[in-house]
C-alpha cells in the first residue's frame, strides 16, 4: 500500500475531459499569456470561491504549479546569491527553484528574520504538515515585506481542502489590502479536479510582476496547450466536481485518522490539505521502519483509493 506520493487516483470528471476533446483539433501555436477566457475562467474562481478580485490580466498560466515554483525565481532574473525564503517543513521544490536560478534558500517560518531577503516563499495549507496560516501571520508578513521591498508568493494548491481550518488565500483583502503589490499566489488543479496528468496553474496577483514573468516566459516557451486551456476552463467553471472530490479525500481522511491515533499515533496540524502529520513520538525511520513491517509505504497521503485505504486501516488494526 504506496501512500508516499500526493499523486490524484479518481477519474478525471468527465465535463474536463470532453473539453479535452472538443478542442483536440489544435494546429496553431498557443500563446504563454493563455487564451482571454482562460485568465478570466482563472480570475472568476477567484473570487467565487476565495473572494479575491484580480484583473484577468493579473493572472498567468502555468505548466503545472510544480513548474512555476521551479522557475519563477529565475524567470525574476534574481541576482545570484540572492537570499530565498522557504517555510521550515517544506516542498522540496521551493529550494530547487532557488538553486536553479543560482539563489541561497534559506528555510525558516520567521522570514523578518533573514537579512536581505529577496523572495519569501510561504505554503498554506502546508505540504506535507497540513498546517494553516493564520490570516494575522500573513499580513505581519505580507506588510513587513512590503516595507523591505520583498516579494511574497503563496502556494495555496491545498487551499479548498480545509477540514479543521479554513485557509485564507494572502490576495485576499484581509491579508493584503485592496491592492496585490509585491504578493502572489500560486494555485493547481491537479488534486481537485484530478488534473496532475494535464499539467495545468497558474499564478495571480501584482501585475508588474506578473507582467515580467510574461515577457521572459514568451522567450521560453512556456505555454500550455490550447487544449488544456479548454479542460482548465470547464474545470474552473463547475464547482460540483470539486465538492464530490473533497468529500472523497474526507472519508478518506477519517479512515486513515482514526486507523492511525487507534494505532497508538500523535497528529499533528494536519488542519487541511492531504496529508496526516502523524508520529509514535520516536526517530521518523523508526516509524518509517513500523509501516513497512506492515506493507505501508509513507509519508500518508490520502491519495489512495477507497479500497487501498480500507486494507490500510485494517493493516494498522491488524497491529
Amino acid at each position: 500500500m504506496d501512500l508516499s506520493v500526493g499523486t490524484p487516483v479518481d477519474p478525471t470528471p468527465e465535463l474536463i475531459q470532453a473539453a479535452l476533446r472538443a478542442a483536440a483539433n489544435a494546429p496553431g501555436y498557443p500563446t504563454v499569456a493563455g487564451r482571454d477566457d482562460l485568465r478570466a475562467a482563472c480570475s472568476g474562481w477567484l473570487a467565487r470561491s476565495l473572494d479575491v478580485h484580480v484583473e484577468p490580466s493579473a493572472v498567468l498560466p502555468g505548466i503545472g504549479s510544480k513548474e512555476l515554483i521551479a522557475s519563477i525565481p529565475r524567470m525574476l532574473g534574481l541576482d545570484p546569491g540572492s537570499r530565498v525564503v522557504i517555510p521550515r517543513i517544506a516542498y522540496p521544490t521551493y529550494a530547487v527553484g532557488a538553486l536553479l536560478a543560482g539563489c541561497e534558500p534559506i528555510a525558516t517560518d520567521e522570514p523578518e528574520s533573514v537579512d536581505d531577503a529577496t523572495l519569501v516563499w510561504l505554503n498554506s495549507p502546508g505540504n506535507p504538515t497540513g498546517s494553516v496560516l493564520p490570516v494575522q501571520r500573513m499580513a505581519e508578513i505580507v506588510a513587513w515585506a512590503r516595507a523591505n521591498d520583498v516579494l511574497v508568493i503563496s502556494d495555496e494548491c491545498y487551499i479548498e481542502l480545509g477540514w479543521d481550518l479554513e485557509p485564507v488565500s494572502i490576495l485576499h483583502p484581509s491579508v493584503c489590502g485592496d491592492r496585490h503589490d509585491g504578493v502572489l499566489a500560486v494555485h493547481s488543479l491537479s488534486k481537485r479536479s484530478n488534473l496532475a496528468g494535464y499539467r495545468f496553474g497558474f499564478v495571480a496577483g501584482d501585475q508588474q510582476v506578473v507582467g515580467d514573468l510574461l515577457a521572459v516566459r514568451k522567450h521560453a516557451g512556456m505555454m500550455v496547450p490550447t487544449p488544456v486551456q479548454f479542460a482548465a476552463i470547464a474545470a474552473l467553471g463547475d464547482d460540483e466536481h470539486v465538492a464530490e472530490q473533497r468529500e472523497r479525500y474526507r472519508g478518506r481522511r477519517e479512515i486513515l485518522r482514526t486507523a492511525l491515533t487507534d494505532a497508538g499515533m500523535r497528529i499533528d496540524d494536519s488542519a487541511a490539505g492531504l496529508y496526516l502529520w502523524a508520529t509514535r513520538s520516536e526517530p521518523c525511520w523508526d516509524t518509517v521502519a513500523w509501516f513497512a513491517d506492515r506493507g505501508i509505504v509513507v509519508t500518508v497521503a490520502l491519495t489512495a483509493t477507497d479500497a487501498q485505504v480500507a486494507e490500510v486501516a485494517a493493516r494498522l488494526s491488524a497491529a
